[in-house]
Order: structure tokens, then sequence, then C-alpha cells
């Protein structure tokens, strides 16, 4: 019996991706409520719309081979 691999080489990159973006991003939405001179809300809005291009160009879900 064979096991299911993965294809998808880039699900693993993609995810790390998301989750520092999005700490990223908490980070900054903080930064702008309370200390509105040391945010970057810009430079994290350019990463989200990086991150989304990345995320649909590759994806994000492991995909299996079918069973044979």
């Amino acid at each position: 019996m064979k096991t299911s691999t993965s294809n998808n080489q880039y699900a693993a990159a993609n995810n790390i991706l998301i989750f520092v973006v999005s700490m990223l991003l908490g980070y900054n939405i903080y930064q702008e409520i309370y200390h509105p001179e040391k945010s970057d809300l810009l430079l994290c809005v350019i990463l989200l719309a990086l991150t989304s291009v990345m995320v649909q160009k590759y994806g994000t879900k492991m995909v299996q081979k079918d069973k044979q």
C-alpha cells in the first residue's frame, strides 16, 4: 500500500509567511492605536498584499496523490 505524499513544496513556507505577516500586522495595529508615531502600517499592508499573491499563486493546502 502506498502512502500519500505532498506535491506542494511551498505549503510549509506559505504557512510560515502567513504566520509572520499576521504577527506583524497585529503588532502594527496595536501600535497604530496606542503609539501612532511608531506604527509602520503601510509596510504591513504591502506585506499583506504580497502574502496574498504568494498564497494564491502557490496555494497552502498539501496536495495528495490519488489512490491507484
